[in-house]
């Protein structure tokens, strides 16, 4: 039986079980860990790991498209609430921020460790986050719920250098609620 990219399950679970592994070890240990690790963390052969992904930079390239193809869907679901009017702009932007800074601790060690590794498919992340957030501001600047002067440089200067995993959860969680009172308009 094929699953929907044409893989049959078995060969579906190992390339999972792969990505997941390689995904895990990168985080961990940098882009320096061996195909060979991958493979004994995955629980697959050396061989099923090349059958895959025939070089380190066809499993890293696959792992920055997966990274990117979930950044957007959630840019793009955000940006969707705001127009079907669900939530407003003000409120997924800074749900983006709250994403950012106490969720995607995994993600962001994911996105430094490949970024050098895979510069066109990070090239294409960013153009795509830069436009959704760019869509964002423009609807909370329309709703004047968003300072008339913050633009989507501001925003992603903001991202971008927010705290990390290595600052305690009550202190990103207040970093969250100094920014929303920078950002926002005052009522």
């Amino acid at each position: 039986m094929t699953g929907r990219t044409g893989l049959r399950a078995d060969a579906a679970r190992n390339r999972g079980a792969i990505l997941h592994a390689a995904r895990a070890l990168l985080v961990a240990r940098g882009p320096e860990v061996g195909m060979d690790e991958i493979a004994t963390q995955a629980g697959v052969a050396v061989g099923t790991l090349y059958r895959h992904f025939p070089t380190k930079q066809d499993l890293i390239e696959a792992i920055a498209e997966d990274l990117g193809a979930t950044i957007a869907e959630t840019l793009d679901a955000a940006v969707a609430g705001i127009i079907d009017g669900h939530r407003t702009a003000a409120d997924e932007i800074m749900d983006l921020m709250r994403r950012v800074v106490v969720e995607m601790g995994d993600e962001r060690l994911l996105r430094a460790a490949l970024s050098d590794l895979a510069p066109q498919v990070f090239q294409a992340i960013q153009a795509h986050a830069r436009e959704s957030v760019e869509r964002m501001i423009t609807m909370a600047h329309q709703a004047g719920t968003l300072r008339p002067d913050i633009t989507v440089d501001d925003v992603i200067l903001l991202l971008t250098t927010s705290p990390g995993e290595q600052t305690p959860k009550p202190a990103r969680l207040r970093w969250l609620e100094l920014v929303r009172n920078a950002l926002t308009a005052a009522k």
